[in-house]
């Protein structure tokens, strides 16, 4: 199945911004994580389709899947 990854702030470091990426039925979103080597401490915000979402969520062929680093507040 095909996913649409975005990556925001830190993350895109030595990356990408946005990017299809090919996984596995039934695949989490732990293993697009682990399929980018994205570092877990730094994933303070997992997004599926605009809604915030478990690691362990399963995601669906067409899904949407955007990650954030921690932000500063004020």
């Amino acid at each position: 199945m095909d996913v649409n990854v975005k990556l925001f702030g830190d993350l895109r470091e030595g990356r990408f911004e946005q990017e299809m990426t090919q996984l596995e039925e039934n695949s989490r979103v732990i293993d697009v994580i682990k399929k980018h080597d994205l570092p877990l401490d730094k994933v303070a915000l997992c997004l599926v389709n605009s809604h915030n979402v478990e690691f362990g969520h399963v995601l669906q062929n067409g899904d949407t899947v955007a990650f954030s680093p921690p932000v500063g507040g004020m």
